[in-house]
């Protein structure tokens, strides 16, 4: 069982079933999550150091790692049931996708820098951090994540196969516990050679 299949298996049974329903998202935001960690991480460690005057610059090299780990952790864990498609042309959707993406995390760190000059001298090193924080690591997270999970799945990784790239799928011990169990065969009464209803079975039509 996977790290999800694991945590979903300790809900109750009718918050297990929005979730399984929704389990695909639930992988995408968490790959989601590590990628912010990492892209938070290398955002803060470039400004602060190398590129101190040019925290847009730092922005982006931050994404485009991210991205990377993004895709390696989409497609073979979020979207493994996807494809569809040869991977050399895949691969080239999801970065330019991604690339659209960049421009859209960037977007609200530039207005902030930028249009609306929260910045040194024009504002305290406090405000500036906060503005900073806010408009790169949850605007500019918020906004291109929403656009990338629509842009994976319609172009990306678009067709559902129901089966991983590793071969074929393999259900959680939860996932069926839910499911209807089926009815018995009825037992339909027949005429004997007396007129009298003899009870008989599915197996006995089968001969």
């Amino acid at each position: 069982m996977s790290v999800v299949d694991t945590m979903l298996a300790q809900l109750p049974t009718p918050v297990r079933t929005v979730a399984v329903r929704h389990r695909e998202l639930l992988k995408f935001t968490f790959v989601g999550a590590s990628t912010f960690v990492i892209d938070t991480s290398l955002f803060y460690v470039l400004k602060w150091t190398v590129l101190a005057p040019k925290p847009v610059t730092a922005k982006v090299l931050a994404v485009l790692i991210a991205t990377i780990v993004s895709y390696l952790l989409n497609r073979e864990w979020a979207f493994r049931t996807r494809g569809g498609r040869e991977r050399r042309h895949e691969a080239s959707l999801y970065f330019l996708f991604s690339g659209i993406a960049v421009a859209l995390y960037a977007a609200p760190l530039w207005i902030s820098r930028y249009a609306l000059h929260l910045q040194t001298p024009h504002t305290s090193r406090l405000v500036e951090e906060i503005a900073d924080f806010t408009a790169g690591q949850l605007l500019g997270v918020l906004l291109g994540m929403a656009f990338r999970w629509w842009a994976f799945r319609k172009w990306v990784f678009p067709a559902d196969r129901g089966t991983s790239r590793s071969g074929g799928r393999t259900e959680a011990p939860w996932e069926g516990a839910d499911r209807p169990v089926a009815e018995p065969p009825s037992r339909e009464p027949t005429r004997g050679s007396a007129g009298t209803s003899v009870p008989t079975t599915g197996a006995e039509n089968l001969h």
